[in-house]
């Protein structure tokens, strides 16, 4: 099962999702199915699924007895179980929820599994369809650009900590918060925090002088790590800090110059503004 944070979005609603490659199937986090169909808030929606799986339970329903669980970020950013139901198990589930929004959601089911499919065939898909998506939220071309690039770099800082030996989340999650905190003088949860997130991917977040000196000290560890073969948890704790430090120099040299702060409040509804000049950067 491929990482479980990814996100699909249905009418400015994210859905938690997961890849399971030998099912070639996707899995859905009921309660966000949910909170599509009845048009309820995170809290209200777990209440009504709890009483709608009672329901289920009392008529001897099987969908019920063949939910699974997965561990998915929760909004308090925590993994935490979730019930998660494949595309067949959703399209059932769909019948017993009274809702005008069933025949959209059942045909964006459909979009979502076919997107896959021709993912697989054609990488380049996923890319254009990322820029339409960054695109339609208002982003500017050289923002986007930065924020695609940041995903490769991304995947080779992980790939390079995957080779040390690296496997568990967690600890891909204490080198992430380790790398941000030299880099950026702030933790993950600071980070967020600053940019008044409670959801939400921080590097959506960040302008593009934050995310230029974020992949600086991902691909400036990656490197670190590659020149000395680095191997296990300490050696490539070690790498991230000096790659860390070496956008963290960056980041303060660059400060005395401008005389302005590179770490920035603002959040992708102020980038976005800032980007069409309404209103003035910090």
């Amino acid at each position: 099962m491929e990482e479980n944070n990814n996100l699909k979005i249905f009418e400015d609603k994210n859905i938690r999702v997961a890849w399971n490659e030998n099912e070639e199937n996707w899995y859905f986090s009921v309660v966000d199915v949910v909170s599509v169909l009845t048009d309820s808030n995170y809290q209200k929606s777990r209440n009504y699924w709890k009483w709608l799986k009672n329901k289920l339970k009392e008529e001897g329903s099987e969908l019920v007895s063949n939910t699974n669980q997965l561990k998915m970020k929760a909004i308090d950013g925590k993994l935490r179980d979730t019930d998660v139901m494949n595309t067949e198990q959703i399209l059932r589930l769909i019948q017993s929820i009274p809702s005008k929004k069933a025949e959209p959601f059942k045909l964006w089911l459909a979009q979502v599994g076919r997107e896959r499919i021709d993912e697989a065939y054609d990488p380049e898909i996923a890319i254009n369809r990322a820029l339409d998506t960054y695109r339609r939220k208002g982003y500017s071309e050289e923002w986007i650009n930065q924020r695609l690039k940041t995903i490769d770099i991304r995947k080779e800082f992980t790939d390079e900590l995957k080779r040390t030996g690296i496997t568990e989340s967690k600890d891909f999650a204490i080198l992430t918060n380790i790398l941000t905190q030299v880099w950026s003088g702030y933790s993950v949860k600071e980070y967020k925090k600053l940019k008044g997130l409670k959801k939400g991917n921080l590097r959506d977040n960040m302008t593009n002088m934050e995310l230029v000196l974020n992949m600086l000290a991902e691909t400036s560890s990656t490197e670190i790590s590659k020149s000395k073969n680095t191997e296990g948890f300490e050696e490539a704790k070690d790498s991230v800090i000096k790659g860390g430090n070496i956008a963290r120099i960056a980041k303060e040299q660059l400060e005395k110059e401008t005389g302005k702060k590179i770490v920035s409040s603002k959040n992708a509804k102020e980038i976005r503004k800032l980007n069409s000049g309404d209103i003035e950067g910090n």
